[in-house]
């Protein structure tokens, strides 16, 4: 959880990459970045964010933590993009492997690294609230597919079981980038004071 005093100073933020800068550094999955970067947030969201973020309290920066080989960054990280555009926030990304101080301020449920993660501040850099890895959605039915992939194949290697996985979550990607709008949305609300 996050520190009442965080090590992600104002200073600190702003040593994070741009999202153009994070994608030119990336040693994979670049092009599932880059097709995942389609998305595009709704006009009713663009708006209800844009009303958040012009509150007293609102967010106006946004850090991310990810890591270019994890599969819910390749889908989050592109679709934060897009919040942070249509909001106008700024966005600080850093790769989590090379941050642990920070990642230790935001582990899902005290204990996990899980990725990507978004925390976002206002413009005096205070601490508003953290989204962390998937929509409620994407985590109960990646749990779905994995049940339904070995019911239909109880012997499948690993490598074949990722290989379906990965290619049923893609088909379910849009959706849960919506969720995921939905839930930030949401949570900006509630924790906007």
């Amino acid at each position: 959880m996050a520190r009442e005093t965080s090590i992600v100073t104002p200073e600190r933020f702003q040593q994070g990459f741009s999202y153009s800068a994070y994608i030119d550094q990336i040693k994979v999955n670049k092009a599932r970045f880059e097709g995942f970067y389609e998305f595009q947030v709704k006009p009713e969201d663009a708006a209800a964010l844009k009303e958040l973020v012009a509150r007293p309290n609102g967010p106006a920066k946004m850090l991310v933590l990810g890591e270019d080989w994890c599969g819910d960054v390749i889908r989050g990280m592109p679709m934060l993009a897009r919040v942070a555009e249509a909001a106008g926030l700024e966005m600080s990304i850093f790769p989590r492997d090379d941050h642990h101080d920070i990642m230790n301020e935001f582990l899902k449920n005290g204990e996990w690294m899980s990725i990507p993660v978004a925390v976002f501040y206002t413009k005096d850099h205070e601490y508003i609230c953290h989204w962390i890895e998937r929509p409620a959605s994407a985590e109960r039915e990646i749990e779905e597919i994995g049940e339904a992939i070995r019911a239909e194949n109880p012997d499948i290697d690993e490598q074949e079981f990722g290989r379906e996985r990965r290619t049923r979550t893609a088909a379910r990607a849009a959706d849960w980038q919506q969720d995921s709008v939905t839930e930030l949305r949401e949570l900006l609300a509630s924790s906007i004071k």
